[in-house]
């Protein structure tokens, strides 16, 4: 018996900041049929906060060091601020959406992460994801929209990548439904040169991503993004891209569209 398909897409970037590019994509994602989800970022609206509160940001490969003022921050911004107006939009499109953190309906269970060569500070590894729970939301016709803020049962609540949540997700779900995964930014796709913007890599395998890594020309904000893509792939989620959030429920139904990630 064919299994149902499930799409989860994670957006950030200029799809959250733009007020209209946000709008463009609700439009879009409204009409992509049947059960999906929607993971988010917070784009640079978290920043632009914090450094009016005197909050700056510090990253480290692409991924946010996480102290305790940063992490009050933003769970103000992604899980209050950007997760609700999402979802107000869906709902004025008749998407029955529901915004969730990790810790709502103990959804994501994550690890501060141990201090190696980088203290990422309130960094969450994932442990669990509650299938479960995104099973009945689901089969509810419910919208999951889900922020990238986890917990750890201890009432510890958790900063973790919202790649990796996405990844997590569709790694929980791949043997109820058959998963697509898009992991959306700002280019068309996988760039091989960053100040061209047409140089996009239709594919990418495992020994490719090594090579091109070996020769320093992987960005480092990508390299999460990457990572994560490859680990569901390794789970055997059905179908991985990475690419552009635009006119996304046009890109779900062509094989030639962002980078398709494969073994």
């Amino acid at each position: 018996m064919k299994k149902e398909v499930v799409n989860i897409i994670k957006i950030g970037g200029k799809t959250i900041d733009n007020e209209e590019a946000l709008a463009q994509f609700i439009k879009s994602f409204y009409r992509i049929p049947g059960k999906k989800i929607l993971v988010h970022g917070g784009g640079i609206l978290a920043n632009q906060i914090g450094e009016k509160i005197g909050i700056k940001p510090n990253f480290h490969e692409g991924r946010r060091i996480t102290d305790t003022e940063t992490l009050d921050l933003i769970t103000m911004v992604y899980g209050g601020l950007v997760n609700k107006k999402i979802v107000a939009k869906f709902q004025a499109q008749n998407v029955n959406a529901i915004g969730l953190s990790g810790a709502d309906g103990n959804l994501i269970v994550a690890k501060k992460r141990a201090v190696q060569k980088i203290d990422y500070g309130f960094a969450g590894d994932i442990q669990k994801v509650n299938k479960d729970l995104l099973i009945n939301l689901l089969s509810q016709n419910l919208t999951p929209v889900i922020c990238p803020i986890t917990h750890d049962e201890k009432g510890q609540l958790l900063n973790t990548n919202g790649d990796t949540i996405a990844k997590e997700i569709a790694c929980a779900l791949q043997a109820f439904y058959e998963v697509n995964l898009w992991l959306c930014f700002d280019k068309k796709g996988v760039l091989l040169n960053v100040n061209d913007e047409e140089s996009i890599l239709p594919k990418l395998n495992p020994k490719a991503y090594a090579d091109l890594l070996h020769k320093s020309l992987i960005h480092d904000g990508m390299k999460p993004k990457l990572e994560n893509a490859f680990q569901a792939l390794k789970s055997g989620v059905s179908i991985i891209r990475i690419g552009s959030a635009d006119d996304i429920d046009i890109a779900i139904k062509e094989e030639n569209t962002g980078t398709f990630i494969c073994a």
